[in-house]
């Protein structure tokens, strides 16, 4: 069996925040600045690197839940990582029947509260190598370092590669 590796971008953004525009430091993703100030969706929507995993979470009908108080971490999907799959996979994903399919596929890269790539980094030392991180779906994902970069596997073992840019 061919185990894909797929590319992630970590969105942690609080949904709600007290920081003015002009103190927010933000980090870019598909080109676009990411601001604290606003919600994973409001951010997601500008990363032209998002625009499949946006189309997802339309079709899933979790703008409204990752819109809200938070905060949420997203370890979210590139387009990249959506071409990866199979030949009409997204196409059959996004398809009303298939909606919830799809929301345990997304929430399962979703995890309750705020992550940088500093914190999960502690947390694999502090966990003597590794961090296990429960998802909103009521899955796992298991976090090590690989030389300087940080691995996800999902419950079955399978890495997915990381992108940091926090």
């Amino acid at each position: 069996m061919k185990t894909l590796k797929f590319t992630f971008a970590i969105l942690s953004l609080l949904a709600i925040s007290q920081v003015s525009f002009a103190q927010e430091k933000t980090v870019t993703v598909g080109g676009a600045p990411m601001y604290p100030s606003k919600n994973i969706i409001e951010n997601a929507v500008n990363s032209k690197d998002h625009t499949t995993l946006v189309a997802a979470v339309k079709a899933a009908g979790l703008v409204e839940t990752l819109s809200g108080p938070g905060p949420f971490t997203v370890f979210a999907p590139t387009n990249k990582a959506f071409d990866k799959l199979p030949k009409g996979t997204v196409e059959t994903l996004v398809k009303p029947e298939s909606k919830e399919t799809l929301t345990k596929i997304l929430t399962y890269h979703v995890v309750p509260g705020k992550m940088s790539a500093a914190d999960l980094m502690k947390a694999i030392t502090d966990g003597g190598g590794k961090a296990t991180l429960k998802t909103a779906s009521g899955g796992t994902l298991t976090a090590m370092m690989k030389g300087k970069k940080i691995e996800l596997m999902d419950a079955k073992g399978v890495p997915l590669q990381l992108r940091l840019l926090m």
